[in-house]
């Protein structure tokens, strides 16, 4: 196995880190994760045009949506206690303890979902008990992102780190696709609408709370990483954040480049199936279909744009999103809500994939390059928990009431605004490829 060096933070001694025997394996295991975790929470989206009458009765479908995408939004407060609670775990006991408990908190979150009564039956209750039920999908979420960053980090090669740790956004992306297949399975061949309405919205999560069942499985035997198990100072809860304030400066980072990326990503993804159903006036097998072609071309962009980084280095990639973000922003979502041709949607969607994902396929391993490995899951998962509980799982909630307002164009404005208020984040930090807490390249 191939030997490699990391510094222990403060020490300046060298600990001799070995490649695990079987990498691509584990990473793969190890980001099966964001598909399943992702699958599920991706599915509340894709299926709220059908389950939001059910939990919300009111005439108004975007009031409907606009409820579903509170709950959606609401589920983010949990995000920054998962950080925290999977990130202790990943930095004390380990990270495949907590990516393994993690995707069994989504499993339960999943089922519960599935089971619940509807407003009709239980009333207030209804609403309540879903809201429940994606909080605890926000608390796994939470710990899911910052354990598997450090996990694909860690154990990837690192002369290549830019190109592991991308596929966490590739399985990322996977998950809202394998949402997508299921709901053109159910639309198209087994239930008619009124079916889905009825009950057939039950069928994704079930299903997602298998697949998090498999995961679970697999995950009990995946390789820990040599810079846990060699990490000195492992630190109690209390003890951890008063060593990660210690690191102002990194945890500060983290939320500055996040804000955009996040912002712009749940655009994207979570928000298109409902802004190109309403606003751009798309039938909804249409808006379907466009969707998931326009996740399929972004999830090939992630390992290209990661590979790229690993030659050129994780800044210029950054730079080319906050600059792009900032200006194609608004014309891109002006230009669409008024587009009448399926596949010219299709063009800008990708289009915003292009800048998108110079954040998205490397955000991960910037983060986790900053931390010293005895704090590195809980400094990526904490502030950026908090970060997207902020700017990503409101971005709906603020794009739906802005159309409410009727000024649909100020989502626009708010969104490219963020983007450049990472852009200047980007602008003033140092290459983490270049200067990385993490093993140097050999």
């Amino acid at each position: 196995m191939t030997a490699i060096i990391e510094p222990v933070a403060g020490t300046g001694s060298p600990v001799i880190l070995h490649a695990p025997p079987h990498r691509m394996r584990d990473i793969l295991i190890g980001s099966l994760g964001n598909l399943v975790e992702w699958y599920d929470f991706y599915a509340f989206t894709a299926f709220s045009l059908y389950f939001a009458p059910a939990f919300f009765p009111n005439s108004n479908p975007v009031v409907q949506q606009l409820n579903a995408a509170v709950i959606f939004a609401a589920t983010f407060l949990a995000r920054p206690l998962g950080g925290w609670l999977f990130g202790y775990l990943a930095d004390r006991h380990g990270r495949r303890l907590s990516l393994t408990i993690s995707v069994g908190a989504m499993c339960f979150g999943s089922l519960l979902i599935a089971v619940t009564p509807v407003y009709a039956t239980i009333g207030f209750a209804a609403p309540l008990v879903l809201a429940l039920a994606r909080i605890i999908e926000g608390l796994s979420l939470g710990g899911e992102y910052g354990a598997s960053a450090t996990y694909l980090a860690e154990i990837a090669d690192p002369k290549r780190r830019g190109f592991h740790t991308s596929f966490q956004y590739v399985t990322l992306i996977g998950g809202q696709l394998t949402a997508i297949v299921v709901l053109l399975l159910l639309q198209k061949i087994f239930l008619s609408e009124a079916e889905l309405k009825a009950w057939g919205w039950r069928i994704p999560f079930v299903i997602g709370a298998f697949l998090a069942l498999f995961t679970l499985v697999m995950r009990r035997n995946l390789y820990e990483t040599e810079a846990f198990k060699q990490a000195k100072n492992k630190v109690s809860g209390l003890g951890l954040l008063r060593t990660l304030l210690t690191y102002p400066r990194e945890l500060l980072l983290v939320v500055g480049l996040t804000a955009g990326g996040t912002a712009a990503f749940y655009t994207f993804t979570t928000y298109m199936q409902t802004y190109v159903r309403l606003s751009v006036g798309l039938s909804p097998d249409t808006t379907t279909m466009v969707i998931f072609f326009s996740l399929v071309f972004a999830a090939a962009l992630q390992p290209l744009y990661g590979a790229l980084s690993d030659r050129i280095g994780r800044k210029p990639l950054l730079i080319f999103f906050g600059v792009v973000g900032s200006i194609a922003t608004v014309p891109i979502l002006t230009v669409m809500k008024d587009a009448k041709s399926p596949f010219v949607v299709f063009l800008l969607i990708c289009a915003a994939w292009v800048f998108t994902a110079g954040y998205t396929s490397i955000n991960a391993v910037v983060k986790a390059e900053l931390f010293p490995a005895a704090i590195r899951a809980s400094g990526v998962a904490i502030p950026y928990a908090v970060t997207v509980s902020i700017f990503g799982g409101t971005a709906p909630v603020i794009a739906l009431q802005c159309k409410n307002l009727g000024h649909e164009s100020w989502f626009y404005t708010y969104l490219a605004s963020v983007i450049f208020l990472s852009l200047l984040v980007y602008l003033t930090m140092r290459d983490t490829k270049i200067r990385s807490a993490m093993a140097p390249e050999s």
